[in-house]
């Protein structure tokens, strides 16, 4: 007897789904792809397998990362690392760059903004192939026009997001390297702040967990509170505190831990939920926070996560990133806890908010490695999620 496949098990019946989602015809599709109605349909039927620029194109239209048009048989994280080679030539240039063109400042805005948003939505596809040309463009920029530091900062700091994940370290501490001394040409205590924040990734990479915390507190303690209601200052050092929060639980410091976690509570009572200087901060993001922590001081501080999780969920308006993060973070909770098949459906949950994102996170592959190894007899949707990650 021969089964179907489901609808989202090609491109093309990704494709499909994502169209109809969004009640767009085949027409409305091609055109906003600017691509021919019969390769939609031929697409859609399975017929054909779209090439690289196709896809692109219609991820666009889309507005998802092109990795969301492929499953497992089908990834191709390749075109992220093809962009490494690029990323680092771009920033080899940043003391001598070459001449160019540099677009007006709006303009420049305007594809930092973007960069910044796949960055949090975890679309590291898209994100990888437009920040080498853009990097270098601001480099060039910024010999002539010193506003743009803060910009520049920001696609670095956008640049270290695809490096951090995809495992490229020393790329990583060159592109923070880059952003501190790019923020220290500007007179913008918060967009310091903000660099000492990314800056962490380093000590979470090398388990150098206290080194980190004193770092983190350092930052804290030369952005004083200050008086009133300047709420970007308040949400860049609510992040700091939340990020302390999370590094003194992996290193086992409860008590400073918990303090932090309970001064990031009581700023994030005092701002929406919103971006601070590039990060997410504010009651929900403290939230999330709250269960990372109960994840890395273990028992007896699981059954906070377990509870909260009971409860409450990500709102769909925070950032992709974050929101995956949570239900990868609430998985390692309930696998701990033996439960197993609310564990793989946290992980579940958390592939389809932000697939790159997901498949990149070593936790994630520890635990479906644990999962496989707990499940006596075969689960397809398991085995199916573990040659998506590869681990099989």
């Amino acid at each position: 007897m021969t089964t179907s496949r489901k609808p989202d098990d090609t491109p093309g019946g990704r494709i499909a789904a994502l169209r109809s989602a969004r009640r767009m015809t085949q027409t409305d599709l091609a055109r906003a792809a600017s691509v021919s109605l019969s390769m939609i349909r031929k697409l859609e039927r399975g017929v054909r397998k779209p090439s690289d620029n196709v896809l692109d194109a219609i991820a666009a239209a889309l507005n998802v990362d092109p990795s969301r048009l492929l499953n497992g048989a089908d990834r191709r994280d390749g075109r992220v690392h093809d962009t490494i080679p690029l990323l680092r030539k771009a920033i080899a240039t940043c003391d001598f760059p070459d001449d160019g063109p540099v677009r007006p400042l709006p303009q420049l805005q305007a594809a930092v903004d973007e960069a910044v948003r796949w960055r949090l939505e975890a679309q590291y596809v898209r994100l990888s192939h437009a920040l080498p040309d853009l990097l270098a463009e601001l480099i060039r920029g910024l010999q002539t026009m010193p506003g743009l530091a803060p910009l520049l900062v920001a696609g670095y700091r956008a640049a270290d997001a695809a490096a951090f994940k995809y495992g490229y370290l020393d790329l990583s501490a060159r592109l923070i390297d880059l952003m501190r001394g790019t923020s220290a040409l500007t007179d913008d205590p918060l967009l310091a702040a903000s660099t000492g924040y990314v800056r962490t990734e380093i000590f979470f990479a090398t388990s150098t967990y206290h080194a980190g915390l004193r770092a983190l507190e350092l930052e804290i303690d030369l952005l004083p509170e200050g008086g009133g209601e300047d709420f970007q200052r308040l949400g860049v050092l609510g992040s700091l505190h939340m990020r302390a929060a999370v590094i003194a639980a992996r290193g086992g410091q409860t008590e400073a831990a918990l303090s932090h976690l309970g001064e990031a509570r009581r700023l994030g009572g005092r701002v929406a939920e919103g971006i601070y200087y590039g990060t997410a901060f504010g009651p929900d993001s403290v939230r999330i926070h709250e269960v990372s922590v109960a994840v890395s001081l273990g028992d007896p501080h699981l059954g906070l996560a377990l509870d909260l999780a009971k409860t409450w969920t990500p709102p769909a308006v925070m950032p992709a990133e974050r929101r995956s993060g949570f239900f990868i973070e609430l998985a390692r909770a309930q696998l701990w806890a033996g439960m197993r098949d609310a564990a793989f459906e946290s992980l579940r949950a958390a592939r389809r908010i932000a697939p790159q994102h997901t498949r990149e996170h070593r936790w994630v592959r520890e635990d479906v490695e644990t999962l496989l190894r707990l499940h006596r007899a075969g689960s397809e949707p398991l085995i199916g999620f573990a040659d998506w990650l590869g681990v099989t």
